[in-house]
């Protein structure tokens, strides 16, 4: 039990790699914040989690959600430990098509909200000598040609984890972010089938975007989010960890073992 009796807000997490995360979370012994916008979904986890659930439905584009959230957790248990920034808006633009009203839809979801959690959580995180886990991507590095509001927000994620390490080291405080490569969630699946793929593409990748030839899958993140959430990592802080299957550094992608 590596995560016992510890308080953890893991938002977006009714579906995809956030619902990992808190179903290994509650494996390990914590009490989890169920967080998302998929009222029945959240539902069906938080009655397979049993007590050490509760589902908190909000919109974290609302500059008054990360208050409610944390409130929700303070009343249902008590205290917070740790804070997972799991939740992310995958908007597909390019140049050509950006707008104001997405960007700034993306930029509140992807970065404000996470900002204003960890501050809404900080005096309970400060107290415990909590963890804060905030859920990046490969892309904040360069990002795809079409994704390029979703790249320039993680970017800025990952900016703000380091900074916020940096600036509370002394607090007790520890930040990590993970940078995930592509991820076999539902949505994904959805998504790849409704731009044309075939409903069993996961299982054709071509090498070149996963050598191992499957996809990572998201018990893959929670088990690395156990770590980092859990004491056996104090008093270790300011990690930036790549999730993905090839070397970020140094790749060069027109080259294959082919």
């Amino acid at each position: 039990m590596r995560l016992k009796d510890k308080v953890i807000i893991v938002t977006g997490s009714t579906t995809g790699i956030g619902l990992a995360i808190a179903e290994r979370c509650v494996a390990e012994g914590a009490k989890v914040v169920v967080h998302g916008r998929d009222r029945a979904n959240g539902e069906k986890l938080v009655a397979r989690l049993g007590p050490a659930a509760v589902l908190h439905i909000d919109d974290l584009s609302d500059p008054a959600c990360p208050r409610r959230l944390v409130d929700a957790a303070l009343a249902a248990f008590g205290r917070i430990d740790c804070v997972v920034n799991n939740a992310a808006i995958v908007s597909r633009r390019t140049i050509y098509d950006a707008t104001v009203e997405d960007f700034d839809y993306v930029m509140s979801v992807n970065v404000r909200a996470p900002l204003f959690i960890i501050q809404a959580a900080f005096d309970q995180l400060k107290a415990n000598h909590g963890s804060v886990l905030n859920i990046g991507s490969i892309n904040a590095h360069s990002g795809e040609a079409t994704f390029l509001h979703y790249a320039t927000s993680k970017g800025a994620l990952q900016t703000l984890s380091r900074n916020l390490a940096n600036a509370h080291g002394t607090d007790l405080v520890r930040f990590t972010h993970f940078n995930v490569g592509w991820v076999l969630t539902e949505n994904e699946s959805r998504k790849q089938i409704e731009q044309g793929l075939p409903e069993d593409w996961h299982e054709h990748v071509p090498p070149l975007y996963a050598p191992s030839g499957k996809l990572i899958m998201p018990e893959a993140i929670a088990a690395a989010a156990v770590f980092w959430l859990s004491d056996e990592s104090k008093p270790i802080t300011g990690t930036v960890m790549e999730l993905e299957q090839f070397s970020v550094y140094g790749r060069n992608p027109v080259k294959t073992n082919d």
